[in-house]
């Protein structure tokens, strides 16, 4: 049994997370025999993990923005940092809301009540959705971490027996039911947070955010930063500025 086994430095991290996605089977009945504190799991494995994401999709959307169906959106820097932050902890926040649903849930398919192994095994399965964050550099390919997510649920579903000891026959009903219940929870959590951090967002963008419109061969419409002036492009190249007067004088 190991004490430790996710010790600081990036080589441990690494090497863990390497086993959870490359060889779940061998990793998860490794993880089994540890018994590391959710603080240590939590410092020294999710914290950096769980910060991909979000700074994927900070830097992501300062360079490339976001678009989809003709319309393209950048958000300024203010927004992305205050989206960044947002992110970051709700990430953070949801290893800790899964583990407690997977524990309260485990003993009722034949497992344990042990909080500690729970959150092993939610940290440990949302390797693959964490890592995949980094998709988020290429907003475009966003769509890709939902594969991640998928082998998330995979990796989840392969631990809770050697972990947290659960039913094989009943594995299926307490992933399904555990996936639910952490999802209804972090709706909440998350809508929550919006309620919190929206109005700093909406005063951090400080009208800065850019929004273009790429309409094929009929040309293109884009907004100025300060959503005062919208040019429009026709096919030929010919360009028309209609001004929003915001005083409105």
């Amino acid at each position: 049994m190991s004490d430790n086994p996710v010790q600081s430095g990036p080589s441990p991290i690494l090497a863990r997370a390497k086993g959870i996605l490359m060889a779940p089977a061998a990793e998860w009945q490794a993880i089994a025999g540890e018994s590391d504190s959710p603080k240590d799991v939590f410092l020294r494995y999710v914290v950096p993990l769980a910060a991909i994401g979000p700074v994927a999709a900070f830097i992501g959307g300062q360079v490339f923005g976001y678009g989809a169906l003709g319309f393209t959106y950048r958000p300024s820097l203010m927004t992305g940092i205050t989206t960044l932050i947002t992110s970051y902890v709700m990430a953070l926040v949801s290893v800790w809301l899964v583990a407690f649903v997977a524990n309260f849930l485990s003993p009722k398919f034949g497992g344990k009540d042990d909080y500690p192994a729970a959150f092993r095994l939610v940290a440990y399965a949302m390797t693959a959705s964490m890592v995949g964050g980094i998709v988020g550099l290429l907003p475009a390919l966003s769509v890709i971490g939902l594969l991640f997510a998928i082998y998330s649920l995979y990796l989840f579903y392969k631990g809770a027996v050697p972990v947290m000891g659960v039913a094989p026959d009943k594995l299926p009903v307490f992933t399904i039911a555990t996936v639910v219940a952490a999802f209804v929870i972090s709706l909440i959590a998350g809508a929550i947070s919006t309620a919190i951090t929206a109005p700093s967002m909406i005063a951090a963008a400080d009208a800065q955010d850019q929004m273009s419109l790429d309409m094929g061969g009929l040309g293109s419409m884009q907004a100025s930063e300060d959503g005062s002036t919208m040019t429009i492009t026709g096919p030929d190249g010919e360009q028309v500025n209609i001004t929003v007067d915001n005083n409105g004088e």
